[in-house]
């Protein structure tokens, strides 16, 4: 008897067919597909072999894991010998029906291992001494630590033909490998940002049909990057180190079974050629009569090269990279020119991106075409960048001549929605630039829509400013001198990313930054790499150590996050418990940011701090219970218990108002489930009475913007939640969408009609923390929500409030079991 069943899109890791893990027992996920409604799995069984001609055999040589009676088909756990270095394991799996009737085997999938101890590593770290590197004229006066690029080679003769070719790199900085006259790859600002101190991503690429027999080049160019450029506020570099490394390993299989290891090393020689300086906050000049033709291959004369500077490695680990790699998404063309003054043009992409354009350019050698980035324009059409801070983001082309020159960067980014254009030879017209859209090639993994255009704009700009902060951490901002990774925003956020795109690996990448920068004590930072703010965490900040785990194992059901992390989390909580015995958060609150950026309502700190804590010992008990540590749930939940009755008797009166009576207040209040039953209709009345004395407008800042409307639905009051949702009036999502925003504000205020711009110095047009609230449009207002006692979708909950005058609703959102739709209409009276 034939089934309907089919198994479906393989993945490793949350990665599909991932070349480079260092995950001993990694884990496999797939998905079903039926035509029958009621079609489930009820066993399977995963075969995993060394090479596809046993695979295609129906055996697994490396592990075959029988029928396994179960419906699961995420997170099955590896189980056979680990894997050496360079190693690939082939793997595919059959499931049997509801009626015990075995599918098709899938097609077959695979994963390969990286480098696996360090011992396998021969490269050392290879760069150009400072002395070789000095400021060019062109950089700024002030920024010295603007250099020219290196430009690294080295010729490979290989005497046979290549059987198969694995080429391991990294840098302290970034780098853009070549092989032959090609790039090899697609990942941009590899190998992405962590503690430099503490860990060093490297990437592996198949580069078997880039080698030919005979002299081959490979080549490699070096940015400053995080490592040696300018990060954080001011002008300040060379956080990490000096100037920007290689490391670099080709290893070669020939026909005839020997296998050829070529490292980086003494041997390799440098020059600098036409990138006199790329930074990321302060853009990239690129001299096109500099150019080296042919650098990259194998006839180059590079006789009058330097030898490189090459130093041993040192004991920071080198783990490969585990997420996505940043990548160029897509493109977004100029739509319109206009010219604010003599010689100044003006290109307009109507969205606001981040990273940088492409060039299309013909003029006399020696021309210089001047790209300034901005995100909003002032009154008079010229370019706003007083909100940039000390980030230039400026990008310079000079000309080398003689037809047609296409250019864009390679080593920086910018936040930016229009290009300030001078020194362009002739009429700048809107094709002649084009956006670059970069960021980490996060899966796209929701869909919402609904009958008001207003929110599906919300929903775009969500969209689009977690695509611009996502670049290899989650940022606060694309464009001025900060991007740093804090780690208050990104769990205000990170339910609402789950929803937007798949983060799974993303974020497990990034919680290993946060362990990395963990201090001593037990506390966590403020931002993750721990750089420019070296402090401990603020509460609301700090404790994404506990709050991003637990969204991560509610949306996708991974426990195993939380055991990499549950030694990490233990000490915070620890820390937090040494340092307030009466269990009120007074004590080491840092920074203590409160309700950041709230409009007239100042909820008190303490209030914030305790909340926190009672709700990261709430989270930790359901973590503890989800893998098998019973007598720590117990303590935990004992404690969050306690906690709740301290904030009660020192917050809350008898009539369910809560200390500061601000909508923050009670909304962490009521969501964090720390007012006994019989307060929390009051409290949720006081919230109303609040919103209603504000002419029904929110007041909230990044801490409490998420839980607003959830708290409201929750309480019985979803027509005030809408009605927020669809506001137009200052402060609300509505007021930055009628005056244009395509991305979030950092602020409600970043501009309004009676005032202008705001502060520039904290005005950011593209932050997402405001974009909370769209979880609620997926879990609420469509209706998709997680089971908290079987998380990661194992059971949906399918309850969609329909309300504010909507007509209708769907939202499509791809959970690791496969894609969950919801759609509702709502004709007359009849309710579909």
């Amino acid at each position: 008897m034939a089934t309907d069943l089919g198994v479906t899109r393989l993945r490793c890791e949350y990665l599909v067919n991932p070349l480079g893990l260092d995950v001993a027992r990694p884990r496999l996920s797939w998905e079903l597909t039926a035509r029958r409604r009621g079609q489930r799995q009820t066993a399977y069984r995963v075969l995993v072999a060394s090479d596809p001609a046993t695979l295609a055999e129906d055996r697994g040589d490396l592990w075959d894991s029988g029928r396994v009676a179960s419906d699961q088909s995420a997170h099955v756990v590896y189980d056979g010998p680990a894997l050496a270095s360079g190693q690939r394991a082939w793997w595919k799996v059959r499931a049997w029906d509801r009626d015990g009737v075995p599918a098709d085997w899938s097609e077959p999938a695979w994963w390969e291992a990286g480098l696996l101890r360090p011992e396998d590593w021969a490269g050392q770290w290879i760069g150009l001494p400072l002395q070789d590197t000095p400021p060019d004229e062109a950089a700024p006066d002030g920024l010295d630590g603007l250099v020219p690029s290196p430009y690294l080679r080295r010729v490979v003769r290989l005497p046979g033909a290549p059987r198969r070719a694995r080429l391991y790199a990294t840098a302290r900085g970034v780098y853009e490998l070549r092989l032959n006259g090609e790039r090899v790859g697609d990942a941009v600002l590899a190998p992405g940002w962590t503690d430099y101190d503490r860990r060093i991503q490297y990437q592996i690429y198949d580069v078997t049909d880039l080698l030919r027999p005979g002299d081959n080049a490979l080549g490699a160019i070096l940015g400053p990057g995080w490592y040696a450029g300018h990060v954080g506020f001011g002008h300040r570099c060379r956080h990490y180190g000096a100037r920007p490394q290689l490391l670099l390993q080709l290893h070669v299989e020939l026909d005839g079974g020997a296998t050829l290891v070529v490292a980086s090393d003494g041997a390799w020689r440098g020059a600098t050629g036409p990138i006199r300086y790329s930074d990321l906050l302060m853009g990239e000049h690129y001299d096109a009569r500099r150019d080296l033709p042919g650098w990259d291959e194998p006839g180059f004369d590079a006789a009058d090269w330097r030898p490189v500077d090459a130093q041993p490695r040192d004991a920071v680990p080198l783990v490969a990279e585990r997420a996505e790699p940043v990548r160029v998404t897509e493109e977004s063309p100029a739509r319109a020119v206009t010219a604010p003054a003599p010689g100044v043009a003006i290109a307009d992409l109507g969205q606001n991106i981040t990273g940088w354009v492409r060039l299309r350019v013909r003029g006399e050698a020696g021309t210089r075409v001047q790209l300034r980035f901005g995100e909003v324009l002032n009154p008079d059409g010229t370019l706003y960048t007083a909100n940039l801070r000390a980030a230039r983001a400026t990008d310079t082309y000079v000309l080398r001549g003689g037809g047609d020159e296409i250019w864009e960067p390679r080593f920086t980014f910018h936040g930016f929605r229009y290009v300030e254009v001078t020194g362009y030879p002739g009429a700048l017209a809107p094709d002649a630039l084009t956006g670059r859209v970069v960021g980490s090639d996060t899966p796209l993994a929701g869909a919402f829509s609904c009958s008001s255009e207003l929110v599906n704009q919300l929903q775009r700009n969500i969209d689009w400013g977690q695509r611009g902060n996502f670049l290899s951490i989650p940022t606060d901002c694309p464009q001025r001198d900060e991007r740093l990774g804090w780690l208050g925003d990104a769990q205000v956020f990170v339910r609402t990313a789950c929803c937007n795109r798949d983060v799974a690996a993303f974020f497990t990448k990034w919680l290993d930054d946060v362990a990395d920068a963990q201090s001593a004590a037990g506390a966590y930072p403020d931002v993750a790499p721990r750089l420019v703010d070296a402090a401990d965490g603020a509460p609301a900040w700090a404790d994404a150590g506990v709050i991003v785990p637990w969204t991560l194992w509610q949306h996708y059901g991974d426990t195993r996050i939380i055991e990499r992390h549950w030694g990490a989390m233990t000490r915070w909580l620890d820390y937090l418990r040494r340092a307030n015995p009466d269990l009120l958060w007074e004590a080491r609150r840092n920074h203590d940011f409160g309700d950041w950026l709230s409009v007239e309502a100042d909820t008190p700190k303490d209030v914030i701090a305790t909340a926190y804590f009672a709700h990261d010992a709430r989270l930790m008990a359901q973590m503890a219970r989800a893998i098998g540590r019973d007598a720590e749930a117990a303590d935990y939940a004992d404690l969050a218990a306690r906690i709740a009755a301290a904030f009660n008797a020192a917050y809350v009166t008898a009539d369910g108002r809560v200390k500061g009576e601000t909508q923050t207040a009670y909304a962490l209040a009521l969501h964090f489930g720390l007012l006994p039953p019989n307060l929390r209709p009051l409290a949720a009345g006081h919230l109303v009475a609040d919103i209603e004395r504000r002419g029904r407008r929110l007041s909230t800042g990044f801490v409490g913007v998420g839980y607003l409307c959830p708290t409201l639905t929750a309480a019985g009051h979803l027509d005030v939640a809408y009605r927020l949702l669809l506001n137009e009036e200052f402060p609300s999502w509505g007021y930055s969408i009628r005056h244009g925003a395509t991305t979030i504000w950092e602020r409600w205020d970043g501009w309004t009609a009676e005032r202008g711009f705001q502060d520039p110095g904290m005005n950011s047009f593209n932050h997402y923390a405001l974009g909370a609230v769209g979880a609620w449009l997926y879990r609420a207002v469509a209706g998709i929500d997680t089971d908290p006692e079987r998380p990661g979708y194992r059971h949906i909950v399918f309850h969609p409030r329909p309300g504010g005058g909507l007509t209708y609703a769907r939202a499509e959102l791809r959970s690791p079991y496969g894609p969950i739709t919801s759609h509702w209409t709502i004709a007359g009276d009849t309710f579909t």
